[in-house]
C-alpha cells in the first residue's frame, strides 16, 4: 500500500509533454508510480478535473534573512513553490565578521527594501563563514525546501574590508582569497555565486554597492572557483554600460569553467531595444561555447503605491511627509480628514523631499499616465483605459484626486500599480517574445524582498493563470509549457537533480491544482515580521494541495502544520 495516491488527475509532468489522465503514487518522500491505475493508498486524493504538477522551483528569491527565523516562507509557499533559491543579486549575510553585521543589514535594506529593524531583530548571526551560514539554515524547520548562493558584496567586504566599500580594485591576493572562499562555499553546498553591478542598487545612505565597479579580472578570478566543482551557476544583475566588454568577461568565465551563467533581463523605458541587443549577446556567447542565459520575469515588475505601502504619489508633499511614522490607524484617519486631504492636494512636491528619493520614486510623484488601478483580482496586463488618467476622467476628478480617494477608501487598502520594467509598449508583448527564446529562464519573483513596494512572489501562479488561460491582449502558451518553465527548467539549470518532474524515484514535491478556480488575490499589507515589521503579501486560490517530500503541507490554502522542508546542498 502506498502512502498517498492521487487519482484521476490530469498529469502535467514538468517535461513539456502533453498532459494525460492517470494516478500518481507516493511512498515515503519519493514518487513511486506515475500514470495508469495504481494500487491502494493510506490516503487517496480525488484529483478528477484537477491538474497534477511537480512543485515549482523558484530560483530568484531574497529570503536570506527570513529563512533563518520563519518556517513558512510566505508568500512563495502559498503559490505552489516547493523549493526556493536565495543569495541573488550579490546580497546576503555570509560570509560576515561581527563588526560588519550592521553594514550588511543596511545593504540589504537599501537594495531589497527589507526593513533594517526587522533584520536586526530577526537575525541570530550564529555564523561567520558561508559554510557556517548553511549549517545555521539546516537547523531551522520549515515548510518548503531552500537553497543558497554565495553573494559577492559580503564576500568582497569580508576579504577587503573598507577597501571594498571605497571601490578600490581587488589585488591579486584579494582575488585569490575570494576565489578560495567561493570554492569553499560551493563545496559546502552553495548553488552558485551572484553579483550586481547596477546603479539601481544602493544602500539606505544612497551609496553604491561594494561590487559595483569590480573589474573584469576580479569577476573572472572568482569564477575560476567553479573549475574545481561540478555544479553551480554564476549570476548577475548588470547595467551592461559597455555591452561588448561585459559579454567578453562573461564569455570568458563560461568557456573556462563550463558552468552556466545568467543575467537578469527586462525591457526599459529609457532604451526599449536594449533587451533585444542583450539577447543577441547571449546567443553570440552561446555560439562561442559559453552557456549564457537571461533570467526574465513573467510580467511587468511594478511598484505598488498605497497609503499602507512605503511609497505614494504624495510622498514629496510636506503635509503628507509630516505623517510619516504615525501609526497606521491614526494616520489613515488624518488622511481621510477633508482639511488634510485638501491641504495635501493643494501642495506642490517639495524639492527637498524629492531630493531624498531615488530617481524612480521621484518619477512616481507625477506620472499619472503610468499608474493603473489594482483591483481584486489584479490585472497585470491592464488596458489603456485602466490607467489612472482615464479612470479619473470617467469619475470627473483630477488624477491626483482620484488616486487619493481610491487609496483612502474603506480600510485604506486601495493600491495602484506603477510598472517599472516590462511594460514599455503598454502590454506584455516583449515578455511574450522573451519567453519564447530558448536562452531564457523564468525567475525574478523576488520573494522575501521589497517588503513595502513590490509583491511579485505570485509569479508562478501568474504564469498559469495569465499566460495559459486568461490573456486577451495577445498570444498564450500551453499549460504544459508553463509548468515546464516553472519546474524542470529551473531545477535543471541550477542543479536540483532530484526534483522538477513527476517521475518515478524523484522527490515527491507535487501540486494538485483546480485550474479553473486558480486565482491571484490583490496584494495586502500585514505586520508579522520581527519587531512588527510591515510587508506586502499576496494570496492565491485554487491550490487544492501542495506536497513536499511526500507530506501535504497546504490543503485548500491552509497550512497542515507539517514542516518537512530542508536545506538542499548542491552537489
Amino acid at each position: 500500500m502506498y502512502d498517498i495516491v492521487i487519482r484521476n488527475g490530469t498529469i502535467i509532468d514538468g517535461t513539456g509533454a502533453p498532459g494525460y489522465t492517470g494516478d500518481i503514487a507516493i511512498s515515503g518522500d519519493k514518487i513511486a508510480k506515475v500514470g495508469g491505475k495504481v494500487g491502494s493508498g493510506k490516503r487517496e486524493i480525488d484529483a478528477n478535473g484537477k491538474l497534477v504538477t511537480p512543485g515549482f522551483v523558484d530560483v530568484h528569491t531574497h529570503y536570506d534573512g527570513q529563512a533563518t527565523w520563519d518556517p513558512m516562507l510566505t508568500p512563495s509557499s502559498w503559490h505552489g513553490v516547493t523549493t526556493i533559491l536565495f543569495g541573488n543579486c550579490g546580497v546576503g549575510f555570509a560570509p560576515c565578521r561581527p563588526q560588519d553585521h550592521d553594514a550588511l543589514i543596511d545593504l540589504m535594506e537599501g537594495v531589497e527594501d527589507i526593513p533594517g529593524i526587522v533584520l536586526s531583530e530577526g537575525l541570530k548571526w550564529d555564523w561567520e563563514s558561508f559554510p557556517e551560514y548553511l549549517d545555521a539554515l539546516e537547523k531551522q524547520e520549515r515548510v518548503i525546501d531552500i537553497g543558497a548562493q554565495m553573494p559577492h558584496h559580503p564576500l568582497r567586504v569580508y576579504v577587503m574590508g573598507d577597501r571594498a566599500i571605497n571601490f578600490e580594485d581587488a589585488t591579486a591576493e584579494d582575488i585569490a582569497e575570494m576565489r578560495k572562499l567561493t570554492e569553499e562555499a560551493l563545496k559546502a553546498g552553495a548553488f552558485g555565486f551572484t553579483t550586481s553591478r547596477t546603479e539601481s542598487h544602493r544602500t539606505t545612505k544612497g551609496e553604491r554597492v561594494p561590487g559595483r565597479y569590480a573589474a573584469a579580472d576580479e569577476l573572472i578570478g572568482i569564477g575560476q572557483a567553479f573549475k574545481n566543482v561540478d555544479h553551480g551557476a554564476y549570476g548577475m544583475l548588470n547595467d551592461f554600460e559597455d555591452e561588448e566588454a561585459e559579454f567578453q568577461w562573461i564569455e570568458t568565465i563560461g568557456k573556462e569553467t563550463g558552468r552556466p551563467l545568467w543575467f537578469l533581463l527586462t525591457d526599459r523605458y529609457s532604451d526599449p531595444e536594449r533587451w533585444r541587443r542583450l539577447m543577441k549577446g547571449a546567443h553570440a556567447a552561446r555560439d562561442e561555447g559559453a552557456n549564457v542565459t537571461a533570467q526574465i520575469a513573467g510580467r511587468a515588475v511594478g511598484i505598488i503605491l498605497g497609503f499602507s505601502t512605503s511609497l505614494t504619489p504624495f510622498s514629496g508633499r510636506p503635509t503628507f511627509a509630516a505623517l510619516e511614522g504615525v501609526p497606521q490607524p491614526e494616520r489613515l484617519a488624518k488622511l481621510k480628514d477633508p482639511k488634510v486631504r485638501a491641504q495635501i492636494l493643494s501642495e506642490d512636491n517639495s524639492d527637498e523631499l524629492l531630493s531624498r528619493l531615488p530617481p524612480l520614486q521621484r518619477a512616481i510623484a507625477s506620472r499619472w499616465d503610468r499608474m493603473y488601478i489594482l483591483n481584486d483580482p489584479p490585472e497585470y496586463e491592464p488596458k489603456p483605459e485602466a490607467a489612472v488618467q482615464e479612470a479619473a476622467r470617467l469619475a470627473g476628478k483630477s488624477p491626483q484626486e482620484f488616486v487619493y480617494d481610491f487609496m483612502a477608501e474603506g480600510d485604506g487598502g486601495g493600491m495602484v500599480l506603477f510598472p517599472v520594467t516590462n511594460f514599455v509598449t503598454g502590454d506584455l508583448e516583449p515578455v511574450h517574445e522573451m519567453m519564447q527564446d530558448e536562452a531564457t529562464i523564468v525567475g525574478l519573483g523576488d520573494g522575501g524582498a521589497h517588503c513595502g513596494q513590490i509583491c511579485d512572489a505570485s509569479m508562478p501562479t501568474f504564469m498559469l493563470t495569465h499566460w495559459t488561460r486568461d490573456r486577451t491582449r495577445g498570444g498564450k502558451f500551453p499549460v504544459e509549457w508553463a509548468v515546464r518553465r516553472l519546474t524542470s527548467e529551473t531545477a535543471d539549470f541550477f542543479g536540483f537533480k532530484d526534483r522538477g518532474r513527476l517521475s518515478e524515484g524523484l522527490k515527491a514535491d507535487v501540486n494538485v491544482i483546480d485550474y479553473d478556480a486558480l486565482q491571484i488575490r490583490r496584494p495586502e499589507v500585514i505586520f508579522d515580521l520581527p519587531a512588527g515589521g510591515r510587508r506586502l503579501v499576496q494570496r492565491a486560490e485554487g491550490y487544492v494541495m501542495t506536497i513536499v517530500s511526500g507530506v501535504p503541507v497546504f490543503e485548500n490554502g491552509e497550512h497542515t502544520g507539517a514542516l518537512p522542508g530542508k536545506l538542499v546542498r548542491a552537489g
